[in-house]
């Protein structure tokens, strides 16, 4: 907090209060920061967000670069690793259950998926032909 006798802003030493904060950067002029330098405010009278500079660097990247560098951060990596180890679990647990439903000799054979899927092709059309009869 502020006391009623200092400044918003503590200029050097070197700084009376009625300079502008910009005239390090034009040379003593005072006026607008497009006044100061030409290129707008000064490193030096300017604080930085931390994201900004990323932000700059962003840009001039088209779109399909910055998605490549957002999927390329841990923080996605790891959130897309746990989505796909879920998802190929749910696919699993169906294969499962799908294999409880088909006859088979014997009973407990581990089939592979595509075993499963052609071994539930036969088993549908047998039933689809025993219900025509």
């Amino acid at each position: 907090m502020l006391n009623s006798d200092q400044t918003e802003i503590d200029l050097p030493p070197t700084h009376s209060e009625s300079e502008s904060v910009f005239s390090d950067c034009g040379g003593g002029r005072t006026g607008s920061a497009e006044d100061a330098g030409g290129v707008g405010l000064c490193a030096q009278s300017r604080v930085a967000e931390p994201g900004e500079a990323v932000k700059k660097d962003l840009q001039h990247l088209s779109r399909e670069e910055r998605r490549r560098r957002r999927r390329a951060t841990a923080k996605y990596r790891t959130a897309h690793a746990t989505r796909e180890r879920i998802r190929v679990e749910a696919f699993n647990m169906a294969f499962a259950e799908l294999r409880k439903l088909l006859p088979t000799l014997p009973p407990d054979k581990k089939l592979s998926k595509i075993e499963i899927l052609r071994l539930a092709i036969c088993y549908i059309s047998y039933l689809n032909h025993v219900l025509d009869v």
